[in-house]
């Protein structure tokens, strides 16, 4: 018997925090006309209450994405990174290339729990991915694949609780403040 996940629990007798958010697609073939994926996370985003700080679509370029991520990180105005495609296993998908060296940690739970998730809808198919999440900087980045169903596997199923101060027992905003403390 399979087990069942335990329900997510929001605190409402705590106030909600939005976080801004940058979004990055990264697509040899989208454009922002058709940039589906890129377009469900930015409703999510905004659904959950969150702030879109920026959004941009790169071609599978390991210097831009890596120059743009690296931005981001920079930027004051941006809690969290997300993309969205490059993260699978042809020779063209270099999303994880590029942000990878960026991170101070890596958020191994992440990629684990995002496989896990993925695989009760897609079996084994879930291994051509290559999602990640780390930190830098006081920064969370999160790469996610391209299509459809992942982008709202990884928001509905881990980042849209995450990334919510009320979700309990415990979230990430909540220890924002302190992945730079030494």
């Amino acid at each position: 018997m399979k087990p069942t996940p335990p329900t997510p629990r929001v605190d409402e007798t705590r106030p909600f925090r939005p976080v801004r958010i940058a979004l990055l697609t990264v697509s040899d073939t989208r454009d922002a006309s058709n940039d589906t994926s890129g377009d469900i996370l930015a409703a999510r985003i905004a659904e959950a209450g969150h702030v879109l700080a920026a959004r941009n679509l790169l071609r599978d370029d390991v210097e831009r994405i890596r120059a743009q991520v690296k931005a981001w990180i920079e930027d004051s105005g941006i809690d969290v990174v997300i993309s969205t495609g490059g993260t699978g296993l042809t020779g063209r998908d270099v999303t994880v290339e590029a942000i990878r060296p960026l991170f101070d940690k890596e958020i191994d739970g992440f990629s684990a729990l995002f496989h896990q998730i993925s695989y009760e809808k897609i079996g084994t198919s879930t291994i051509q991915s290559r999602a990640c999440g780390g930190v830098a900087k006081g920064t969370y980045i999160f790469a996610l694949p391209g299509s459809n169903g992942a982008v709202k596997d990884g928001w509905d199923g881990i980042l849209k609780a995450q990334l919510d101060i009320r979700h309990r027992p415990c979230n990430l905003v909540e220890i924002m403040p302190r992945l730079q403390e030494r």
